[in-house]
C-alpha cells in the first residue's frame, strides 16, 4: 500500500487538512493518508494547551474521517509524548505499516523553507519522498532536494484562525468538519461557551442518531423528521426550552414508522403504558411510543422530557410537558407537511403562549380526524377535554 503522512497540530482539524489530504490522494495516487497529531510540535514550542488537548484532537480526527477508508490517523506521537520529531515518526510508521516503497511526507510550502533545520533532516530524505503542498503560495517553490509539488488550491484556513474565531465569538463552524464542530461545542473547547445543561444530550450523539434515522426512515420521511426538528428547535428557543432537546425529539419522532405491526406491539410492551383496544387494532398509532423505546434502548437516551415528547406526539397525553407540546405542534405544522393549513401555521406561529398554540393545533387535528370519521384514542380524547377545561 502506498502511504502518505500528514503531520501537524490538528488543533483543531479543519477543512483545509481534509482538502489537502484529498488533493494528495487524487493527484499522486496514494492509497491512504495517515494523519498524525503532534504531542508537542517542535515548530510551536511556545504554543499552549497542546498536551492538554491531545485526547480531544484525536477524537476530532477520528470523528472527522469516519467512513472514509482513504484516511486514517495514528496516535504514535501522542503516545511518545515530549517533542514530536518527524524522523522518529517515519521510522515508527515504516516499521509498523510496511508501506509499498517510501511513504510520502506531506510538507506545507510554509514549512519547506525551514526543512534543513528539522531534526535529522538528512535521514528524513532517506526515509520518505517529500511532497510539497500549497499552503500560502500559488506558485512552485524552490526546494533543493528531490520532491513532488502538487498544485492544490490554497485554502486560507489555519487551526490558529479557527481557535481565534471561536475565542472572539466570530463565525467558525463552516471551517471545520461537522463532527469536529460537535466535539468543540460539547466539550467547550478553545473558549467556546455553549450549553452548560448537564442533562443535555451531546451534539456528537445527536448527529449519530440523526444519521441512523436518515438510514432507516427513507428520504421523504426524513425530510419531514428534519423539518419537525427544525421547527421544534425554533419553538424551544422562543419559549425558553432546551433547543437541542427539541431538535433531537423532532429528528427521532417517526423512527418507528417503518416498523411492522408485530414489531411495534413488541417494542411498546416495555414502556409500561399498556396497549388500548384501538392501538391493538391499529398498531401504527404506536410508532411514537416505539420510537421512544428505540431511543432509550438503542441510543441510551434517558432524558424523560425527550422520551415523552417522542412517545406522545401521535395521540397526545394529559401528562404532556412543554417539550412534548412543542414537538406535537412541530410535527403538525412543519413546512413539508402538505395537509398543514398555511393559515393555521401563520396563526400559530404568531401566538405568544405555548398552551394556546398547542390547543389550537390539537383542535385542528381532532377536527381533521373527525371529518374523516376516524376514532379518537382515549389519550387524545382525555387530553382534548383537559385542554378545553383549561381554556374555559
Amino acid at each position: 500500500m502506498k502511504l502518505a503522512i500528514l503531520g501537524g497540530s490538528f488543533n483543531p482539524i479543519h477543512l483545509g487538512h481534509l482538502f489537502l489530504a484529498d488533493a494528495v490522494l487524487s493527484s499522486l495516487q496514494y492509497d491512504r493518508v495517515i494523519m498524525i497529531p503532534a504531542y508537542r510540535s517542535p515548530f510551536k514550542l511556545a504554543a499552549k494547551g497542546m498536551e492538554e488537548t491531545a485526547k480531544d484532537r484525536l477524537d476530532m480526527l477520528a470523528a472527522s474521517i469516519a467512513g472514509d477508508p482513504r484516511l486514517t490517523f495514528d496516535d504514535c506521537e501522542i503516545r511518545r509524548e515530549g517533542v514530536s520529531y518527524t524522523v522518529d515518526t517515519l521510522k515508527d510508521i515504516i516499521n509498523r505499516y510496511l508501506p509499498y516503497g517510501k511513504p510520502a511526507l506531506i510538507i506545507g510550502d510554509d514549512l519547506a523553507g525551514e526543512f534543513l533545520k528539522w531534526h535529522n533532516s538528512d535521514v528524513i530524505l532517506e526515509l520518505a519522498d517529500i511532497v510539497i503542498a500549497r499552503r500560502t503560495y500559488s506558485q512552485e517553490i524552490n526546494f533543493p532536494f528531490p520532491n513532488k509539488q502538487i498544485t492544490n488550491d490554497v485554502m486560507e484556513i489555519s487551526s490558529a484562525m479557527v481557535r481565534q474565531r471561536i475565542e472572539e465569538g466570530k463565525d467558525w463552524r463552516c471551517l471545520v468538519p461537522a463532527a469536529a464542530r460537535a466535539i468543540i461545542e460539547d466539550r467547550c473547547l478553545y473558549g467556546f461557551c455553549g450549553n452548560m445543561d448537564h442533562n443535555a444530550v451531546k451534539q456528537e450523539t445527536i448527529m449519530g442518531i440523526e444519521a441512523a434515522v436518515r438510514e432507516n426512515v427513507g428520504t421523504g420521511r426524513f425530510l419531514h423528521s428534519r423539518n419537525t426538528a427544525l421547527l421544534a428547535w425554533d419553538l424551544c428557543r422562543r419559549f425558553g426550552l432546551n433547543p437541542d432537546m427539541g431538535y433531537l425529539a423532532g429528528i427521532v419522532h417517526d423512527l418507528g414508522k417503518p416498523l411492522g405491526d408485530k414489531k411495534l406491539l413488541e417494542l411498546v410492551k416495555s414502556d409500561g403504558r399498556g396497549i388500548s383496544k384501538l392501538e391493538k387494532e391499529k398498531p401504527s398509532l404506536l410508532h411514537g411510543r416505539a420510537a421512544a423505546v428505540l431511543l432509550r434502548e438503542r441510543f441510551c437516551i434517558n432524558n424523560k422530557d425527550v422520551l415523552e415528547a417522542v412517545a406522545f406526539h401521535t395521540e397526545g397525553n394529559t401528562d404532556m410537558g412543554p417539550l412534548a407540546k412543542v414537538v406535537y405542534i412541530a410535527d403538525k405544522l412543519e413546512v413539508s407537511r402538505e395537509k398543514a393549513d398555511p393559515v393555521l401555521r401563520k396563526i400559530c406561529l404568531e401566538e405568544t403562549d405555548l398552551d394556546n398554540m398547542f390547543f389550537t393545533v390539537l383542535n385542528d387535528t381532532v377536527s381533521w380526524l373527525r371529518s374523516r370519521k376516524l376514532e379518537l384514542s382515549a389519550d387524545t380524547f382525555r387530553l382534548l377535554e383537559k385542554m378545553k377545561e383549561k381554556h374555559h
